[in-house]
């Protein structure tokens, strides 16, 4: 038998599925236009863009204004800033988050499902409500010799206490769903061989929870490392503030160079790059996992 008449027939393309293929396409690039326009902005001197337009063909590209934003507003100090906040507030949710979420899923009680109700409900609450009654509270709040400052007020502390009541409510209802689905058939072997019940949560339960784990740290490290909001409201000192407010240095009183605070927003978006590619693989298989079961 020849090779001819071996090769199967080639299907025709669907209109569908190539219409799919232009809308997909169309959406990615209206995706990653604004970031290929801030790319082609910060590669530019502001002296040529105000006098040809953002529109138009570039005499030069050069790395001027990267560098002039990193110098300028001092991002090494604020990037030190933001670990120091978010390293915490991330360990902390996931900690205390897990917790909520191992009694939740292990034992069964009356107010079981209303608990975790009432951690879930937080996030549905919007921040800018509390605003007032949580700036007063930070201001009465003495903590001398914690803070620098003496309050919870303009304190890295703060931030984290704020990001930990916000980020353990959608963490606590994530790890709880997941840790159903573990074998019930573990914690009972381990109880009858004495475990106790942090032995339960620390040695059997939370090893099994890594790609969940994993997951939610990715996530809450980009939220706490972008957010601008709380460290606009409870942050006072420059010296103090995260690496999102840092951008503030780099805007005038009179005159701001957007070329250069696009430098200096693609900069500070580079550490979230990394975390999510070193941890790519983890935050897939942390959301996909359990979606071949049945």
């Amino acid at each position: 038998m020849s090779t001819l008449a071996l090769k199967k027939p080639r299907t025709p393309v669907r209109p569908a599925r190539i219409l799919l293929h232009v809308v997909l396409v169309t959406m990615a690039l209206a995706w990653l236009a604004p970031l290929l326009w801030a790319i082609y902005a910060a590669l530019r001197p502001y002296s040529e863009t105000s006098e040809k337009g953002y529109v138009s063909w570039p005499d030069s590209l050069s790395l001027d204004n990267f560098t002039n934003a990193f110098t300028q507003s001092d991002m090494t100090h604020y990037f030190v800033n933001t670990v120091i906040i978010a390293v915490p507030a991330v360990l902390l949710t996931l900690f205390l988050s897990s917790m909520v979420a191992f009694y939740v899923s292990r034992f069964d009680f009356r107010l079981n499902l209303a608990l975790l109700l009432l951690f879930t409900a937080g996030n549905l609450l919007p921040q800018q409500v509390i605003i007032t009654p949580l700036y007063r509270l930070y201001l009465l709040i003495d903590l001398p010799g914690i803070t620098m400052s003496g309050k919870l007020y303009d304190s890295a502390l703060g931030l984290v206490l704020i990001h930990v009541a916000f980020q353990s409510g959608f963490c606590a209802f994530v790890l709880s769903n997941y840790m159903r689905s573990l074998p019930h058939e573990l914690t009972e072997a381990a109880l009858v061989d004495g475990a106790s019940v942090w032995r339960q949560y620390w040695q059997i339960t939370l090893p099994l929870c890594k790609p969940a784990m994993a997951a939610l740290g990715t996530l809450l490290s980009i939220w706490i490392y972008n957010d601008f909001f709380w460290a606009l409201v409870l942050i006072s000192t420059g010296e103090n503030m995260p690496i999102t407010s840092a951008l503030n240095n780099l805007s005038g009183t009179y005159f701001t160079d957007p070329n250069l605070v696009a430098a200096g927003a693609l900069l500070t978006a580079i550490p979230t790059l990394i975390v999510y590619f070193v941890l790519q693989r983890q935050f897939v298989s942390g959301l996909t996992l359990g979606a071949n079961k049945g």
